[in-house]
């Protein structure tokens, strides 16, 4: 293949696909015609709505399904509207339905905003609750006890208690999200909070009063109930979130931002036990023993030998983060008989709980939480010899971060585990989102969640992707992983930064990349004089950034993963986004080593159908920031040399949306000159 045919510029940019072909008319087609069709009730109740063709056939396609108890896996290019065309069918005739998010943030932008849109448009009868897991819910208990105590690590965290104390006599909900003036982050929330290892249930003296039991009460008779991806999943492997217990019923279950699926549903149905873990049981132990049975041990020193072995696990790996298989460990490593020591040292706290438990409903909790720890630490142990069911394989890995060591067994395959999930009773699965497929290929996101023989179709954007933008890929850039890269990408985008007037996202595959982005764009923009605000991941949280990047409308924000997807700028204040490299995953992680190894096993090449299929589906989703509306413009410019010159750019680009293609920094430069 000659270089002139791989260039973006020299290829045709491909038409916008067609609506595919209608299926036979469904059961509520002439109804969803005329909701979503111009005289229908959308239009006045959704400022700015008009009848999109792609968004009305997804409705059908989706109302089709719910009404045959079937699965339809659906992308909806941005601007289609999958929100209103899952949410009508499903206030209409979806029964009981779940509807799932990627992040709490979507999730209450659903419940407060959407929903009651669409229930006031329809006006459906239909009763709607949200449901989080309980870390994000005030305990009664946990406040009370954390004031007595007076653990406080900080003076921030003092001003915190006051505020949550107040709040919990207003609230009728509990759910931290209301209370903003404590950051969602804040230590103090660990201490305020349940876990399901430290709930007194029915025990607790508030339990009438607990903000979880009634989120979840209100959640068993609501019609439609809004959840998000890691509560759905940690309550299918720990049966402990309230979904359990709406599941049996739901007849409807609507996963939104889906892609995001396989990696939530791995994290859940692995097992994880860390050593902040550890020293969490520690703490409480303490706490417990000395309110209930001070005379009963010197819990003081029976705390402290098994806390110094969790520190001591930790320090038998660098200081930096690592992450590591089993096997990949050397035999000889320290991080061996370090584990023995602290399985040993957890045994020993173990029997002295045992004889002080029945002393006090929460000591007994403590021994039952103690119990599960030992219990995950003897099971974290890999038999290469052992013979395993083909689906079931796991592999065993570490990762080290600043204060913790993180044990974990992770499922090389979520399908098998996920179908027997969905056994059963018969129900409506509807799997949605911008970026599910290859080049129109579902074949990836389907055999990851063992959806081989489902329905896939496809809608497409609604935006005129050639006359709103350029996809430029810049010329003469160095390899990616050579020295000085990041600084050769900045050289390419000052120019093009200074023509878009800021209004620039930058987004890195690495946080070395941002940490280096910000130290050059501060100097840069101060040695030229230019006024543009900059604004960097980790400065301060996601929403305050994005909220000051929109009023700055001339700033430039700098960020890796987080700001990758879910992250909506209409409008001139976002004009530009620079990828710096193809975001494939880090070929050091333990869990895409032993997935391609197995791949390889059956005569697959590891890279094309796994590794590649997950970095464009990543990539539609940092490109998918650029256009979000009908009537933005803007330059989306992917620095990756390896998009020309290897083989398998054409797939990455051709599954990119259809934008004009340039490599010429002159041509961006007089897309941003005012016309």
């Amino acid at each position: 293949m000659t270089q002139e045919s791989q260039t973006p510029a020299a290829a045709p940019a491909p038409a916008e696909p067609a609506l595919e072909p209608a299926l036979p008319p469904g059961k509520h087609d002439a109804e969803i015609e005329r909701l979503f069709g111009a005289g229908g009730p959308l239009g006045p109740a959704v400022g700015g709505f008009r009848p999109r063709r792609a968004q009305t056939e997804m409705a059908k396609a989706i109302a089709d399904a719910i009404a045959k108890q079937q699965t339809l896996i659906a992308e909806a290019g941005t601007g289609t509207g999958k929100t209103f065309a899952y949410l009508v069918p499903a206030l209409m005739w979806g029964g009981k339905t779940i509807v799932s998010t990627g992040t709490k943030n979507l999730q209450d932008q659903l419940f407060l905003r959407d929903i009651p849109t669409v229930r006031a448009a329809l006006q459906a009868p239909v009763s709607v609750a949200l449901l989080k897991g309980r870390g994000n819910y005030v305990c009664h208990y946990h406040l009370e006890r954390t004031q007595q105590n007076g653990r406080m690590t900080s003076r921030d965290d003092v001003g915190y208690l006051r505020e949550i104390s107040r709040f919990l006599k207003m609230t009728s909900s509990g759910d931290k999200a209301e209370l903003t003036r404590v950051p969602e982050n804040a230590l103090i929330w660990n201490l305020v909070t349940s876990t399901r290892e430290n709930c007194m249930g029915a025990e607790c003296q508030y339990y009438q009063d607990c903000f979880v039991m009634k989120a979840r009460k209100e959640a068993q008779q609501a019609d439609v109930v809004v959840v998000n991806h890691h509560l759905f999943f940690a309550d299918v492997a720990l049966k402990d979130t309230g979904v359990a217990e709406l599941l049996p019923s739901a007849n409807t279950i609507i996963f939104d931002e889906a892609h995001q699926l396989p990696d939530t549903a791995t994290l859940f149905f692995g097992d994880t036990f860390s050593t902040s873990h550890v020293l969490e049981l520690c703490r409480d132990v303490l706490a417990e023993g000395l309110s209930h049975a001070r005379d009963g041990a010197d819990w003081g020193k029976v705390v402290t030998v098994v806390e110094k072995a969790a520190r001591d696990l930790r320090l038998t790996f660098p200081q930096d983060i690592v992450r590591m298989s089993l096997p990949q460990i050397a035999p000889s490593s320290e991080f061996f008989p370090a584990l023995e020591t602290l399985k040993d040292a957890l045994d020993g706290m173990l029997a002295v709980l045992d004889k002080q438990a029945e002393r006090a409903e929460t000591l007994e909790q403590c021994r039952v939480r103690g119990v599960e720890l030992a219990q995950k630490m003897s099971a974290w142990k890999y038999d290469p010899k052992a013979k395993v069911t083909p689906g079931e394989e796991a592999v065993y890995w570490v990762e080290a971060f600043a204060s913790s060591l993180q044990l974990h067994k992770t499922p090389l395959s979520i399908a098998p585990i996920f179908n027997g999930q969905r056994e059963g009773v018969p129900r409506s699965w509807i799997f949605t989102s911008a970026t599910l497929a290859v080049k129109n290929d579902f074949k990836h996101f389907s055999q990851q969640m063992g959806l081989e023989n489902e329905v896939a179709r496809s809608w497409p954007s609604p935006f005129n992707y050639e006359e709103q933008g350029i996809l430029y890929v810049p010329k003469d850039l160095p390899d990616p992983n050579s020295f000085g890269y990041t600084d050769a990408v900045l050289d390419c985008a000052l120019p093009i930064i200074e023509a878009a007037g800021g209004r620039t996202f930058l987004l890195c595959t690495t946080l070395r990349a941002v940490k280096r982005a910000a130290e050059r764009l501060r100097d840069e923009f101060d040695k030229r004089g230019w006024d543009f605000p900059l604004f960097v991941q980790g400065d301060r949280g996601r929403t305050e950034l994005l909220d000051q990047f929109r009023k700055a409308g001339n700033g430039v924000l700098i960020g890796s993963q987080s700001f990758w997807e879910g992250v909506d700028v209409r409008g001139e204040a976002l004009s530009l986004v620079i990828i710096d490299k193809l975001p494939f995953a880090p070929p050091d992680d333990p869990v895409l080593a032993a997935r391609i190894e197995v791949m390889e096993k059956q005569g697959l090449n590891g890279f094309m159908h796994h590794t590649l299929p997950e970095a464009i589906i990543n990539l539609k989703q940092g490109a998918g920031r650029l256009i979000r509306d009908e009537s933005d413009r803007g330059v989306l410019m992917l620095c990756d040399p390896r998009v020309i010159s290897k083989p398998y750019g054409r797939r990455i680009w051709q599954s990119l949306p259809p934008f004009k293609r340039t490599r010429e920094a002159a041509d961006v430069i007089a897309f941003f000159r005012p016309v």
